[in-house]
């Protein structure tokens, strides 16, 4: 039902009345003015209660009043603008990473920008960024993110000559392992089709620690996958102790299987077709390889070169500043699957905590740390990512050749 002007007005008195008196009562009283605006006025009892927390209508005119609001609902916003560019600029040296993965990473890579010079925030800004939260960070970033990517080829072939000499190991029975057993799988870099010949990488992740190199041959053959192997062995920041493969031929040979029980490591493999068995590696092909390199199709020595070139900088950004979780257990309870993860650790900081790495390997680790610059290795990596990108066969062109 309209109302008349003299009404609106004797409306508008009346709650400006009541207005400043409100905010200074106790609720009891509150609850009495609340009756007394209502029964005189007509309006609701929500209506009438949020006009005199506002502090009444505005003075603009009478037909058009609203209320005033003195502050806008809800918590202050933790990120001001220059901790949003802050906190872009960190999630770009920490090569995208998620919330929970930027927020345990933060102080590694902060402090390494500091050193360096990289970056000049404030101290406040500083304070912002450690104690921002992951669930701020994924929501703040939300429109920065975009995803991207496609399902790649199997190229999987069984090596079944030995698969008698070399035992079955499950995925759940890593729990007692020490630094130095690692799963092994190989990434294959052949677009859209598995004909002719393509460049494969070789992933090698440490089951306790995380810890991942990588290498990149020309082919799938036996004594190129076994040279990289060698050569990744050199670099692990500790003892390599035993080995666990899928059953492609190029890891189940008389050659390595020759190596393993000369070096007195161990060698197990997965059951077939059960690539939960090979977890932690068949993880690390798709957030250090695939993530990066992408589903292209490359082909020859310079296309090995300029990979080598970037994992060489990719394995010190990821092993240095890329914190990952550990699941620790799983209990099924009723029809859900209940699972336990440790917090976020990069790598480097699981090999400090292990007792069984030695301190001079330590000692090694701390004084390269030390050396890193996470936004130089990431302009390294985009440098050399541009000249890969000049020779990569695009994916919906490999079939064609």
């Amino acid at each position: 039902m309209s109302m008349s002007r003299t009404t609106m007005s004797t409306r508008y008195e009346i709650v400006q009345k009541y207005a400043e008196q409100y905010k200074k009562v106790t609720k009891k009283k509150k609850g009495s003015i609340l009756d007394t605006v209502c029964d005189t006025t007509g309006l609701s009892r929500d209506r009438a209660a949020r006009l005199l927390a506002a502090g009444g209508y505005q003075k603009t005119r009478i037909r058009s009043a609203k209320p005033i609001r003195a502050e806008t609902r809800g918590r202050k916003p933790k990120c001001g603008a220059g901790d949003l560019k802050a906190l872009v600029e960190l999630w770009k040296y920490s090569d995208y990473a998620c919330g929970k993965k930027l927020a345990a990473a933060i102080p590694a890579i902060m402090g390494a920008l500091l050193r360096f010079g990289e970056v000049s925030w404030s101290e406040d800004v500083q304070k912002v960024l450690l104690e921002i939260s992951a669930s701020t960070i994924d929501r703040v970033l939300k429109p920065e993110k975009k995803r991207m990517g496609f399902k790649g080829l199997s190229t999987t072939r069984a090596g079944s000559m030995l698969k008698s000499q070399i035992p079955v190991r499950l995925g759940t029975e890593w729990a007692d392992a020490k630094p130095g057993y690692v799963e092994v799988d190989l990434v294959a870099h052949c677009g859209n089709t598995t004909a002719g010949e393509y460049v494969n990488t070789l992933d090698v992740t440490d089951i306790t620690t995380t810890w991942t190199e990588t290498r990149a041959v020309i082919n799938k053959a036996q004594k190129h996958v076994f040279q990289a192997l060698i050569w990744i062995r050199f670099f692990l920041p500790f003892d390599l102790r035993g080995l666990d493969s899928d059953n492609g031929s190029e890891f189940i040979n008389a050659h390595l299987l020759r190596y393993c029980m000369k070096e007195e490591l161990v060698f197990t493999r997965s059951r077939p077709y059960k690539k939960n068995d090979g977890c932690h590696v068949e993880q690390k092909n798709n957030t250090v390889v695939r993530r990066h390199i992408g589903y292209e199709r490359y082909e020859g020595q310079e296309a090995v070169d300029l990979l080598n070139e970037f994992y060489a900088l990719l394995r010190l950004h990821s092993n240095f500043f890329q914190p990952q979780t550990k699941l620790i257990s799983s209990e099924r309870v009723d029809s859900h699957v209940k699972k336990t993860y440790e917090e976020y650790k990069s790598p480097y900081e699981r090999v400090l905590a292990s007792p069984d790495v030695p301190e001079e390997k330590k000692a090694e680790l701390r004084e390269v740390f030390e050396t890193l610059n996470p936004a130089e290795l990431m302009r390294g990596m985009a440098d050399v990512l541009q000249k890969l990108q000049a020779i990569a066969i695009p994916y919906q062109q490999a079939g064609g050749r």
